[in-house]
């Protein structure tokens, strides 16, 4: 990253910083709508925290790997509305980051509870879903160090993905993903055989781990997000 765009992101979070201060009488609900602290900037590409304000635009970035693919296991684009509650339960506790290019979203990355119960609140899932337009420009692997670095600060230890996979690849699912965790230093420690049932074809899913840190016998809690430095 280039001094002039560290000074343009400085400049930006500053005056995003005063906003929310002038804004501090009004409820919750407007600021979580308002927050766009930027991550990263280079160029036409921005990296920044979500706001409930984007959820149409997340919505069409997810609404193919619905419709066309097995990446997920969803059957039904969820509404805008669905998708505002999830976006504001996710980010209530963990980092959710989109990118924009030229103004426009074309992809979106969080971490995620790993499982309800304490004992679980050191792991944390990842998820990301990128557009056709973030090929070959190093996103995907941009948004994993943010979010590894984060979740490193938070206090979490273990990160997990949970990605279908096909039993030979097809037009609806290949290994993609496995190999891109794998490039990540995530490691296959699970296979469940033909448990996702979609397109009229039974897929497997993996669950793949990287540890961030080390496992200390007086753990704290996690940090939330929002009260991260």
């Amino acid at each position: 990253m280039t001094k002039d765009n560290k000074a343009q992101i400085n400049m930006y979070n500053r005056e995003a910083d005063r906003d929310y201060y002038m804004d501090k009488d009004m409820n919750k609900e407007k600021k979580l709508y308002d927050k766009k602290k930027i991550i990263y900037k280079d160029k036409d590409i921005v990296i920044r925290e979500v706001s409930l304000m984007d959820a149409p635009e997340l919505v069409e970035v997810y609404r193919p790997y619905v419709e066309k693919t097995a990446i997920t296991f969803e059957y039904e684009v969820p509404s805008v509305e669905e998708f505002t509650d999830r976006i504001k339960n996710i980010s209530a506790k963990y980092p959710y980051l989109v990118v924009e290019q030229d103004g426009r979203i074309i992809g979106y990355a969080y971490t995620s509870a790993f499982h309800v119960r304490k004992a679980y609140e050191w792991s944390a899932e990842m998820s990301i879903y990128l557009s056709d337009r973030c090929k070959g420009l190093g996103l995907g692997r941009k948004l994993y160090e943010i979010l590894e670095d984060i979740s490193y600060k938070q206090g979490i230890t273990n990160l997990y993905a949970c990605i279908g996979a096909p039993e030979k690849e097809d037009e609806y699912l290949t290994n993609n993903s496995i190999n891109f965790h794998d490039h990540m230093g995530y490691k296959l420690i699970g296979r469940f055989t033909r448990c996702g049932y979609k397109f009229s074809r039974w897929y497997d899913m993996v669950w793949m781990e990287k540890i961030i840190a080390q496992h200390q016998t007086d753990a704290k809690d996690i940090i939330p997000y929002p009260m991260l430095n």
